[in-house]
């Protein structure tokens, strides 16, 4: 039996296991299962990995880093981000994928000119990467100075404050309104960004979020990461499935997806 799991904190909301088994079930991979796992230290990440005798991983907030630090091999553009969301055992080895990138472009559907990105941890570094290999100018706006390095390091424009400029973008990569009802950004600060903006996009699902209510309030679009998820988790399942080539593997996801959420294994 092949295992994989989604490793996480918070991880409980997470739909991964709802969509990778049912691809596992419509691919006949009938040897392979796919579960959560709720980790507190992301330094515990790997011994926990190798103690459930896992084949695969994808690895969620706030973990991306430590998946990329802890992994025997980093390949494809998770070398230049400095994170990873997908692990794979190859040969006894771990190997290290980054799948958020590709999955969020494909997600947004069109190429944004000016981007402002909330949020400085793995996810964050993902998106900008993607946002500059398409063109667009980006902006990435923390709270705390230390999670800035890497943005610093890769000439990427980025502070601990706001910005005085127009985004025609606004995205949200922090877990706030995740668990809680806070908003990424102070609230008069969001509503002048919003004014001039025309799409909001929060990398969290399953639940409308203050960060998106507030954009619909502002009449911008909005979406959020449930494309995202279903996009990056079809590429993470071509790496723990090699041998299936099917080109339907998000939609078999999707359409898992209106099942009902008690189907979870879990």
């Amino acid at each position: 039996m092949r295992l994989f799991a989604v490793f996480g904190n918070p991880v409980a909301h997470s739909l991964s296991p709802l969509i990778h088994n049912a691809a596992f079930t419509a691919f006949d991979q009938k040897d392979a299962i796919y579960t959560r796992v709720l980790l507190d230290r992301g330094e515990t990440l790997r011994v926990v990995f190798e103690r459930c005798g896992l084949s695969g991983a994808n690895i969620t907030v706030p973990f991306k880093e430590f998946a990329f630090d802890q992994a025997d091999e980093v390949r494809g553009i998770a070398k230049e981000i400095g994170a990873v969301n997908t692990w794979v055992v190859e040969n006894g080895k771990i190997i290290g994928y980054n799948s958020d990138a590709p999955g969020f472009m494909e997600a947004l559907g069109y190429t944004p000119k000016k981007v402002l990105i909330l949020g400085a941890g793995g996810t964050a570094r993902a998106l900008s990467h993607a946002l500059i290999k398409s063109g667009a100018d980006i902006f990435v706006l923390n709270r705390s100075e230390a999670k800035l390095a890497y943005f610093l390091r890769e000439k990427i424009a980025c502070s601990t404050k706001s910005p005085e400029t127009d985004f025609d973008l606004i995205v949200n990569t922090t877990p706030a309104g995740l668990k809680d009802d806070f908003l990424p950004l102070n609230e008069t600060m969001l509503k002048s960004y919003f004014s001039n903006a025309e799409m909001a996009f929060d990398v969290i699902y399953g639940r409308e979020t203050p960060f998106l209510a507030l954009a619909r309030e502002c009449h911008l679009k909005t979406r959020d990461g449930l494309e995202m998820l279903i996009s990056q988790a079809a590429i993470s399942f071509r790496l723990f499935s090699p041998t299936v080539q099917d080109g339907e593997i998000s939609s078999v996801m999707r359409t898992a997806l209106r099942l009902p959420k008690e189907i979870i294994w879990s």
